[in-house]
């Protein structure tokens, strides 16, 4: 069992600002120079291990850009301030293409009937899984994921490499691996992350794990035979995505009537929401869609994480003057029990926090049309961070990244540039 102090204290709001004030002195040149060497899991000291946090939005993206730029300014900042913003435009990405998404949901499934009939294929994806293959540093990656719940974002690529072109294995399969065992497991990022490093984001550009980049980023803790490894292999490919859908906007509403809140795992900061008094609510209620991440079992510091974040939410909406929230702990059809709440209470209204493609908006999705037979309508809270952002990760990172400056004016950060040549 690993032994890792670096392990995230708890799924709490208190805990992650601690973790944010902790890190701040390392966001600036500390953070850049070595962020992308995975020492292992005794020795996270250069990187954030913010990721559970803000996936939860436990801590907002903003806290944590405003933090970066308060100690170092936006030029030595700027390494660690694009990591906050790469989780943001995978969401935009992702959400206005959700074909994609329903594509890779497909792909699990379709993945795990070809196990069925392919022994040999089946027989690797077992030893993945268990890091059972004889790769001391893929072994050693899976069984970190499954005991702590948490990669290193090089081990990640690494991992992700070795599974789909050493291995060759399904790449839906092993981002299925990941969202079941990931405390930050995003579906935008998760799913996104595996498809650029498969060829499929940036079209034909994959990523082959190198015996030589192995050794060096992990400060020589493995070494492995160059042999081992693929060492050539083709992107995989796909017919070509069509263009990206509209943005979301904000949909207006009022507070006439009965209104509830309900509470899931992708947004933990009620305190604030867009346009939201909390003392005008009628009700509350928090439901979990982990579960729904895989049709496989989730692990157990996953669902763990998850749970205890929906737990810290509540607690924060009972503290800052909301209705005391029921939990929904409806394992098989969350959506009915969401129209269950919403009739005891007798809302008019059900307002809820944005959520992008993933599980979570399929289960809210399922609600919205059972809640719509009672002539109760399910409103999502769009944040402007979202909003803003969103609509300009219409094409590649690179494009997105030059208008990071100007939606950090528009947030009301400080308004200093990032060096040129970073653009």
């Amino acid at each position: 069992m690993f032994d890792a102090p670096y392990s995230h204290a708890a799924p709490s709001r208190q805990a992650g600002l601690e973790r944010l004030a902790a890190f701040a002195p390392r966001m600036g040149a500390d953070y850049a120079r070595r962020r992308n060497v995975d020492f292992g899991p005794r020795d996270r000291s250069n990187v954030s291990q913010l990721s559970g946090y803000l996936r939860m939005r436990l801590v907002l993206e903003r806290e944590a850009v405003e933090t970066a730029l308060a100690g170092h300014g936006a030029e030595r900042a700027e390494s660690f301030i694009q990591e906050v913003f790469w989780r943001t435009y995978w969401k935009g990405w992702l959400e206005r293409r959700p074909e994609v998404w329903r594509a890779y949901r497909a792909g699990v499934d379709a993945g795990g009937a070809a196990m069925a009939s392919d022994a040999d294929a089946a027989a690797r994806w077992r030893a993945a899984e268990a890091g059972e293959t004889g790769l001391a540093c893929f072994d050693a990656w899976a069984r970190e994921l499954v005991e702590t719940g948490y990669l290193h974002n090089h081990a990640r690529m690494w991992f992700a490499s070795l599974w789909i072109f050493t291995f060759r294995l399904p790449w839906e399969l092993g981002a299925d691996f990941f969202l079941r065992h990931l405390i930050d497991g995003d579906p935008a990022s998760n799913t996104l992350g595996w498809r650029w490093v498969a060829g499929l984001q940036t079209r034909g550009k994959r990523y082959l794990a190198r015996a030589d980049n192995i050794a060096i980023f992990t400060d020589g803790r493995f070494r492995p035979d160059a042999a081992a490894l693929a060492d050539d292999a083709p992107a995989l490919s796909e017919p070509p995505l069509g263009p990206a859908g509209p943005t979301p906007a904000p949909t207006p509403w009022t507070f006439d009537g009965a209104v509830g809140l309900l509470l899931t795992e992708e947004d933990l900061a009620p305190e604030t929401l867009p346009g939201l008094d909390l003392d005008r609510l009628s009700a509350s209620a928090a439901v979990s869609a982990v579960q729904d991440r895989s049709p496989r079992p989730i692990g157990a510091a996953a669902s763990l994480w998850s749970i205890g974040a929906l737990e810290d939410g509540c607690t924060r909406l009972e503290a800052a003057g909301g209705p005391a929230p029921s939990r929904l702990n409806a394992k098989d059809d969350q959506a009915a029990a969401i129209r269950d709440w919403a009739r005891r209470a007798a809302l008019g209204r059900v307002v809820t926090p944005y959520a992008p493609q993933g599980p979570t908006r399929e289960m809210l999705e399922r609600a919205r049309l059972l809640l719509a037979e009672d002539g109760v309508p399910l409103t999502y809270l769009l944040r402007d961070w979202d909003a803003r952002a969103w609509d300009v990760a219409d094409r590649g990172f690179f494009p997105f990244k030059k208008r990071i400056p100007e939606l950090m004016r528009a947030a009301g950060l400080q308004r200093s540039r990032f060096a040129a040549e970073s653009c």
